[in-house]
């Protein structure tokens, strides 16, 4: 079985020949890269995550799709997959290397389908580094969209508010986030053909964060642009920080997202962001405040419909 094979994937002397289709620079050109393994090989790890490339054959094996443009649908986000035709769907426990988290309000499952003629690839759910998980694995599916095809990326999460401006329920396209996690997904051995000096000056495209801004104002969500700041968790964050943090310039706080980011700019991927506010930040919500995952969830459903709209508005604009 596939499963079975896949395994030994991780023998550096068997995977060196493996060559898949990859956006390699910047503006989405496309070359052919030898992808080695680009997790941290060590025998003391209890798992090896395999090379991509055979996730990649696995699924192209099973699939025809070839997606240009892929999702990450975080709380709040998950509607959207019902407006999707799916061609094939796979559950993460499916595919070799990919993690299967354990929060609840995430499915854990990638798509790939058609959306009104653009082909697309969605990840309904991710991973967490809170989980257990290292960063190598919480960003394995961004490297698996890439080697499928994808171009562009559009990744999506629920944040608690630290702006004042900012209300339960509002938007915030990301236009630069903060990574505040304590560790880097490309920390270790460097992906063949890829730079571990990734720069990160413009880590969300302008362009595309003008598509979001404006399917924002199509659909009639309240929006607002602002800098995302990524905690490890799962703890959720005290007065006293969410106070630091306003004053490094951070409007939201999450606990997801910048890895994936990471990755995505390192394999030369144009990159949206939009949070939907579920909560004020600790501190910001009153005298009697507790700040809850169950809020979070519950606010997500709430602004579910409308935030379906909106994505579906920016994919819209993509596919003219």
């Amino acid at each position: 079985h596939a499963s079975q094979t896949l395994g030994h994937f991780v023998d550096m002397s068997t995977i060196h020949l493996l060559t898949i289709p990859v956006n390699c620079v910047e503006g989405g050109s496309r070359g052919r890269l030898p992808l080695r393994h680009h997790a941290i090989h060590d025998p003391m790890r209890k798992t090896q995550i395999p090379v991509p490339a055979a996730t990649v054959q696995l699924i192209q094996s099973r699939c025809p799709v070839i997606p240009r443009v892929g999702l990450v649908l975080g709380s709040g986000f998950g509607g959207l997959i019902r407006e999707v035709d799916v061609v094939r769907r796979f559950a993460y426990r499916e595919l070799p290397g990919f993690p299967v988290g354990s929060v609840a309000g995430h499915t854990h499952s990638l798509s790939l389908g058609h959306w009104r003629g653009l082909e697309v690839a969605v990840l309904e759910g991710r991973s967490h580094y809170y989980e257990g998980f290292e960063l190598d694995e919480v960003t394995y599916p961004v490297r698996v969209l890439a080697g499928l095809g994808v171009q562009t990326l559009l990744v999506t999460n629920a944040a608690g508010g630290i702006d004042p401006k900012f209300r339960p329920g509002d938007f915030m396209v990301l236009s630069d986030h903060i990574n505040a996690l304590g560790a880097n997904p490309l920390r270790g051995p460097s992906t063949a053909g890829l730079s571990r000096f990734v720069d990160l000056t413009e880590a969300y495209d302008r362009r595309l964060q003008q598509h979001l801004r404006a399917a924002a104002r199509q659909v009639g969500a309240r929006c607002h642009s602002g800098v995302y700041l990524a905690v490890s968790g799962p703890s959720y964050e005290t007065p006293a920080e969410i106070r630091a943090f306003r004053r490094l310039g951070a409007d939201a706080v999450g606990m997801s997202t910048v890895p994936e980011v990471i990755v995505a700019r390192q394999c030369g991927l144009r990159v949206a962001g939009l949070s939907c506010i579920t909560n004020a930040a600790a501190g910001l919500g009153g005298a009697n405040q507790t700040v809850s995952h169950e809020e979070v969830l519950e606010t997500g459903r709430q602004r579910e419909t409308i935030a379906t709209r909106l994505v579906a508005a920016f994919l819209d604009r993509l596919a003219r």
